[in-house]
């Protein structure tokens, strides 16, 4: 079994930590607070003061975290991840949805280190991370993607290479990007709905099985007419709009159209000034009652 440095225990992270556990792998595991990695310290998890203390010795680094900022801290801080004598042909996994260019800035910054670096963001819930269920989108060399395989299986039920290094972000950017609108309007479609008059479960249930509808239309509008954007929060706010505003930054990057994704960073923009950054994504209904 191998020995596995995971940087981050959030709501994704923690999930996907435990499965390496029950995987039978060796799991040092290093969190900004501390105090959420203690569930996995009590599953058998070595508590890392340092996320390079986490890479000392690994076989793999594994990172998960909310943002870019975040990112950097753990990879290259001072007591970063690549601060240390990292372990010549180990792997550098990083699965957080982080921009395109900080993606290739790393990878650069881990190959001149003798890492293999593959980009792994994921699609799927805290749940799914929880269960091993979750889609990875992968960027890298084909040979080291394989090599990986086996490590990054217990995390996953599927895994999708997109390409070089850096695909596997700019697949996952443009799906959220997709999904922030597809909220947006989810939301702007319910209130239209409301001020009609229709009744709001009615048109939720129809919409979701009608040709309009997704699996992410379905979940958000179930969310929207429940109502407890306080609890039981999988995606917030603030993290939609930092998903929206990279895909935004890729979209302008290559000269793609961008106009819906605008519109949606707007309306996100708009949620995180009222207050509501902490609170579920789905919030964005009230906003647009206000």
């Amino acid at each position: 079994m191998a020995k596995i440095g995971f940087l981050g225990a959030g709501r994704m992270g923690s999930g996907m930590a435990a499965r390496m556990l029950a995987a039978g792998h060796e799991v040092a595991v290093f969190n900004r607070s501390a105090d959420k990695a203690a569930e996995l310290i009590s599953a058998g998890a070595v508590a890392a003061a340092t996320p390079r203390a986490a890479a000392d010795g690994a076989d793999a680094i594994i990172s998960m975290m909310a943002d870019d900022e975040a990112s950097q801290a753990v990879w290259l801080g001072a007591d970063g991840a690549l601060a240390g004598a990292v372990t010549p042909g180990a792997f550098a996994v990083e699965c957080s949805t982080i921009s395109r260019p900080w993606v290739l800035q790393l990878a650069k910054q881990a190959g001149a280190q003798g890492l293999r670096y593959l980009d792994s963001p994921v699609t799927g819930l805290p749940s799914a991370a929880a269960a091993g269920r979750l889609t990875l989108f992968v960027g890298g060399d084909p040979t080291d993607l394989e090599a990986a395989r086996p490590l990054l299986e217990p995390l996953c039920t599927n895994i999708i290479h997109f390409g070089a290094v850096g695909a596997g972000t700019a697949y996952k950017l443009v799906q959220n990007l997709f999904g922030s609108i597809q909220i947006a309007a989810t939301a702007e479609a319910l209130r239209v709905a409301e001020l009609a008059g229709l009744d709001l479960a009615t048109v939720v249930d129809t919409l979701a099985h009608s040709i309009s509808g997704s699996p992410n239309v379905a979940r958000v509008g179930r969310l929207m007419l429940d109502g407890g954007h306080d609890r039981d929060i999988a995606f917030t706010g603030t993290l939609r709009l930092k998903d929206t505003r990279i895909g935004v930054e890729l979209s302008d990057d290559v000269h793609g159209p961008a106009a819906l994704g605008h519109a949606a960073h707007d309306i996100f923009s708009r949620l995180v000034d009222a207050g509501y950054g902490e609170l579920n994504e789905t919030k964005i209904i009230d906003l647009l009652r206000e």
